[in-house]
């Protein structure tokens, strides 16, 4: 697996700020994304923590579940199969 679970929450909480459930609910999401697969097979490499970390940055400002769902939009658009992967809803509370 290439992504580090613990890193990832780390950084999207430097990086983007919001709530540790905001960002664990990001990191759960990415590593069911990666493990699945479909995007190395779509994008010809694996998903890694730094590649979500550089993809949400491109996002419009928001939350870190903000800003996935706008890249797993971009993906969905792009290739299709995505919207499995969106963030609907997250406990508010930590």
């Amino acid at each position: 697996m290439f992504i580090d679970p613990e890193r990832l929450e780390r950084h999207l909480r430097e990086e983007f700020g919001g709530t540790d459930g905001q960002a664990r609910v990001v990191v759960r999401q990415a590593v069911d994304l990666a493990d699945a697969g479909r995007y190395k097979a779509d994008v010809g490499s694996p998903l890694t923590t730094e590649i979500v970390i550089d993809e949400l940055a491109d996002a419009p400002d928001g939350t870190p579940p903000d800003r996935w769902n706008w890249w797993i939009g971009s993906l969905e658009l792009a290739y299709g199969g995505y919207s499995q992967f969106g963030i609907r809803r997250y406990r508010t509370y930590d």
